[in-house]
């Protein structure tokens, strides 16, 4: 991840590289293992609004973006609100037989992510 001065909220700091956004902490967690570069995981703690949205991302603007919510109705009303404001964020989605990002298991993940072009570690490659 780096990171650069810009005219962003008031010249604020933005940063880039990939950034995948996640429902919760427990998602994060069981991510971050695999990952085998520098990804920074933010997550929305649940269903937010535009402006809460908004005020997460902002720094991110100049990242990749990428999500990765559960297979439910609350990961489809985050997916939706991502299409609506950040059509350019692709969607990662777990297999409907784990409904859940943090019960998926890591290899299950890990080719999801490899799919998607990140660098994930050896151990985790099916």
């Amino acid at each position: 991840m780096t990171y650069k001065w810009g005219s962003l909220n008031g010249g604020g700091v933005m940063f880039e590289g990939k950034c995948l956004i996640v429902e919760g902490r427990s998602d994060k967690l069981q991510i971050e293992p695999i990952l085998n570069e520098n990804v920074t995981i933010l997550c929305t703690n649940g269903t937010i609004g535009v402006h809460q949205l908004e005020e997460l991302l902002d720094p991110y603007e100049g990242c990749e973006l990428f999500t990765f919510f559960d297979a439910d109705t609350s990961g489809d009303k985050l997916r939706a609100l991502m299409d609506r404001h950040y059509p350019e964020a692709e969607h990662l989605r777990t297999m409907p037989t784990y409904k859940e990002v943090e019960t998926t298991p890591r290899k299950v993940l890990a080719m999801i992510l490899l799919r998607a072009h990140f660098s994930i570690h050896n151990e985790y490659i099916l």
